[in-house]
């Protein structure tokens, strides 16, 4: 009898044990989505600890800009330029269908300059003072250097040839309101305004000639 009873005891406390594990587990089940809410907590957070770079840091390094470094002295080697003169056109004398004319050059910078050979010479018209025809044909030969002290002139004569005397349709008339001049080795020019006709066409001529520079208006 007393075997019977203990066995007894023996299953009821092991049936007490089982339900206590069930029990348990049943609770530690209930606790489950803590932890997975507690895990997924730093993914949703990831993205803020990979945050863009700032714009100053992505922004290239400000590049250093060399110094500027002046313009050479443009060298004076005492020749006569074009800022440094002031040209008129003076009276002539008509021969052979050519009016010649003289160009004059007058020192006007304050300080000596030289002046030597032919200068360039050709017609211009326009608002935008495009050129007439071929430049002025150089007649003769080149003179000996002139110095020109401040106030004094030089002069070069200038031939217009009348050119009505080309066939009109190979040379096509044009009115002209001036002369460009380029002084000897000069690049840049001047302007001298006298009216004029030209010839815009090819014609078998020239309609200016110009001779070398000389002392004297």
């Amino acid at each position: 009898m007393t075997m019977v009873r203990s066995k007894r005891i023996s299953i009821g406390g092991l049936v007490a044990g089982t339900a206590g594990l069930l029990l348990l587990g049943a609770c530690g089940s209930g606790t489950a989505p803590v932890a997975q809410s507690s895990s997924a907590s730093p993914s949703s957070s990831a993205p803020e600890t990979s945050a863009a770079p700032s714009a100053s840091s992505s922004s290239p390094a400000p590049v250093s800009q060399p110094a500027e470094v002046p313009a050479p002295a443009q060298k004076n080697d005492g020749l006569c330029k074009a800022g440094d003169v002031k040209l008129s056109v003076g009276g002539g004398d008509a021969a052979a269908g050519t009016v010649y004319r003289k160009l004059v050059i007058t020192n006007s910078s304050g300080h000596p300059c030289t002046i030597q050979g032919f200068p360039g010479v050709s017609y211009v018209t326009g608002a935008d003072g495009h050129q007439v025809g071929e430049a002025a044909f150089r007649d003769g030969a080149k003179g000996e250097p002139i110095q020109l002290n401040n106030g004094e002139s030089a002069s070069a004569d200038i031939g217009f040839v009348n050119v009505r005397n080309y066939d009109e349709a190979a040379c096509k008339p044009t009115e002209t309101r001036g002369l460009r001049v380029y002084l000897p080795q000069e690049t840049a020019s001047n302007f001298v305004a006298v009216q004029g006709l030209g010839c815009a066409g090819k014609i078998p001529g020239n309609q200016l000639t110009v001779k070398t520079v000389h002392k004297g208006a």
